[in-house]
């Protein structure tokens, strides 16, 4: 489970938008101060922004991140799945074995 946000969604949208249109663009550290949010929480949340824009190469959207985290779940839970019908097959398989003996 995800710890919960520090900062909202709102806030979040708030401070990026106001940081893309701004021009010239301001301190990163002044912005943060101003907002009242750590100054790397809104330097990831711009860069965020540009990768879900398509303006920042060698980060994963926001789309990619959560399809990532979904196949990972789904992973895990075949896994759990594959190694509950291996126990079964063993299991039965040992019953089925003709040449066991039976006390």
């Amino acid at each position: 489970m995800a710890a919960p946000k520090k900062y909202p969604d709102e806030l979040r949208e708030r401070a990026v938008r106001l940081y893309r249109e701004s021009d010239p663009k301001p301190v990163i550290r002044q912005l943060a101060r101003q907002l009242g949010v750590h100054h790397e929480a809104l330097r990831n949340w711009i860069r965020q922004d540009e990768a879900d824009r398509g303006q920042r190469d060698g980060r994963p959207t926001s789309s990619e991140v959560e399809e990532l985290r979904r196949l990972r779940r789904e992973n895990a839970e075949l896994k759990r799945a594959n190694e509950i019908l291996k126990a079964a097959s063993a299991f039965f398989a040992s019953e089925l074995d003709p040449t066991r003996r039976r006390s």
